[in-house]
């Protein structure tokens, strides 16, 4: 893939919040230590280069469902998920259902990827789609689920399917996803049936009190925290902090079905909340991350790591809220294995350079370039605050979109 070869020169890489100032080579989709010959030279002097993001819960083919507004708090997901029978009879829900599902999966990973999520866990059944060459976004593999314990129609049993995922593969469950007596019996059920160990990836959390995080340190399993979605269903979330002291905390989305937008919403969020710092939003969201989920290869950019970066704008201060705390448009570039997926207009010569065929779109009113191959009509479509644009169009635009900006 000689396209994908590249030195990146002059940045500042972002290694566990603290900025390294030094040359980043890439070589067919991975960093190398050393520089490729004939690499195309990217100058980032005056950036910050971050690994691509991980979200550690999602599920990808329900990012456009509309979700449903009456009923919160609920007591725990279960009321939730009876409660939303009812709204699947809405059309706009049951005409968004009624969209291919491979369309919908390859919506939930372009949302993921305009945020800088290079790879996401994915919670259902696997689909077809997510096999594609050209989906847009990583994706966790090789790992054990179950859906919840008390809703076991869907997604396959619980205690099978943990018997079944080798010790060296995440296994994944919603659990204690409420605030009532049933939701915080859950941990303790879990521990009974066997299915408590080091690769237990438990989504949500808010019910588990302080003996329940007490016993996921101790046995080395790990949490996956959705603050928004948390709040929106249950009106409260956990406390992050023991559990992110302890290594054991990554931070996930959820779908817009019932969270927020995107992974960087999710993140100021937290900010606004006060909960977590920066760099502890940014271990979260990298490190953590691929720590719990058994990410080789991603969460950082050593030498060897696969070449998933998000590039912004060093604006000085803590280098690690120069990625933590903005919004997607103020991304200047988006890299997975190597090659530019989305960027400002300034960086077509790298596109070009590395193969890559583009089309000019608008995000969130701003200006960027984004790979073709993800800029299906019907796709694009999906999305709020995505639009294609006419190149000849975009003088007068911008005008307008820079006179708003801050």
């Amino acid at each position: 893939m000689p396209g994908a070869n590249a030195s990146l020169c002059h940045a500042a890489i972002i290694a566990s919040g603290d900025a390294l100032h030094a040359s980043l080579h890439v070589s067919e989709g991975r960093v190398s230590a050393t520089p490729r010959a004939g690499a195309y030279r990217v100058d980032l002097r005056g950036h910050l280069v971050f690994p691509g993001l991980i979200n550690a819960h999602d599920h990808l083919h329900v990012n456009a469902v509309p979700p449903l507004r009456a009923g919160a708090p609920f007591p725990n997901s279960y009321a939730w998920i009876e409660a939303f029978q009812a709204h699947f009879h809405e059309p706009a829900v049951a005409a968004a259902l009624r969209l291919p599902k491979a369309l919908r999966m390859r919506h939930g990973a372009l949302k993921n990827l305009l945020a800088g999520v290079t790879c996401v866990a994915h919670h259902d059944p696997w689909h077809t789609a997510l096999d594609a060459a050209d989906f847009p976004v990583a994706l966790l593999r090789h790992f054990g689920w179950s859906y919840a314990l008390d809703w076991p129609d869907y997604g396959p049993p619980v205690r099978e399917s943990f018997l079944a995922t080798p010790a060296m593969r995440p296994w994944m469950i919603h659990l204690a996803e409420g605030t009532d007596e049933q939701a915080r019996a859950e941990l303790a059920t879990l521990d009974r049936l066997g299915c408590l160990a080091a690769n237990s990836v438990l989504i949500h959390g808010v019910g588990l009190g302080e003996r329940d995080i007490e016993r996921i340190i101790e046995v080395g399993a790990a949490v996956v925290w959705c603050p928004a979605s948390n709040r929106a269903l249950l009106g409260e979330t956990l406390d992050p902090r023991r559990l992110f002291a302890a290594g054991r905390l990554a931070l996930g989305s959820d779908s817009r079905l019932s969270g927020a937008r995107d992974l960087l919403e999710e993140i100021r969020g937290v900010l606004a909340q006060g909960d977590l710092a920066p760099r502890q939003l940014l271990a979260m969201a990298t490190a953590h991350a691929a720590t719990i989920l058994r990410l080789l290869g991603r969460g950082h950019l050593a030498p060897g790591a696969h070449a998933d970066m998000v590039i912004v704008e060093d604006r000085g201060g803590d280098p690690a809220s120069g990625l933590m705390g903005i919004g997607r448009d103020a991304i200047r570039a988006v890299v997975r294995d190597g090659m530019p997926r989305i960027a400002d207009e300034d960086f077509a010569e790298w596109f070009e350079a590395a193969g890559v065929e583009t089309v000019p779109v608008w995000l969130d009113g701003r200006r960027k370039l984004l790979d073709k191959a993800l800029a299906e009509p019907a796709l694009v479509a999906l999305e709020p605050g995505l639009e294609l644009a006419m190149p000849h169009a975009w003088h007068g635009r911008g005008a307008v979109a820079e006179a708003r900006a801050p």
